[in-house]
């Protein structure tokens, strides 16, 4: 009975632990709020938007939300002359599913020139789309695209490491629509505070750098 009781509370001890971590995670994370922007109108103009990757559409074959509202958000500001040059980041892990090509086509699409595009097929994380972003393509300040708690994070792993960036929130989708995206990025805060302060995890990739004109 002792044994039970003992293993009850270091159980609830472990419970507590891990919830506070994911609340500081959380609270920590969301403070780089303060570098994003919702509106077009109050963002400078910067020479690189960088657009973070997810697929462009959900299991069930339907147009994911995430991703067209990334698109159109990168596409306003390139309209807006808020950015110059894009650089789409994603996954390319197989040769079947490619994120930075699907971005590319439908920007093209859009009218953007593809000369102003640039691809990243290296962006498995977003640790990785930032750093790279700084490191293959030589940006020490750029607009990361992507929606608001996603930029969070991003804008957290960027300004850790001193990279100069902000931030545009392109249109939100509601929780209902998608609760594992939300519960998903809890964790995910709490693996990047971790990436960041314990683990100093680097990019998989790097490689040659690529030249913005």
């Amino acid at each position: 009975m002792k044994r039970m009781k003992s293993f009850l509370k270091l159980s609830l001890l472990g419970c507590l632990a891990l919830v506070a971590m994911v609340a500081f995670c959380d609270s920590h994370i969301s403070s780089y709020s303060a570098y994003s922007f919702d509106e077009i109108s109050k963002v400078d103009r910067m020479k690189v938007g960088l657009v973070l990757g997810t697929s462009k559409y959900t299991a069930g074959g339907r147009e994911n939300i995430f991703y067209r509202n990334r698109m159109d958000a990168a596409i306003d500001l390139y309209t807006s002359c808020k950015i110059e040059k894009i650089i789409v980041s994603g996954d390319n892990g197989t040769h079947a599913y490619n994120e930075p090509r699907m971005m590319f086509q439908d920007l093209v699409k859009a009218g953007i020139p593809a000369e102003n595009i640039y691809l990243d097929y290296a962006g498995f994380r977003t640790l990785d789309s930032v750093v790279r972003a700084h490191k293959i393509f030589n940006q020490s300040s750029f607009l990361i695209i992507s929606q608001s708690f996603h930029n969070e994070r991003a804008l957290f792993i960027a300004r850790s490491k001193g990279i100069e960036a902000s931030a545009f929130n392109a249109r939100a989708v509601s929780f209902g629509l998608s609760p594992k995206t939300y519960v998903r990025e809890k964790l995910a805060r709490v693996k990047a505070v971790l990436d960041i302060y314990l683990l100093g995890t680097s990019p998989k990739f790097l490689g040659e750098k690529e030249v913005i004109s």
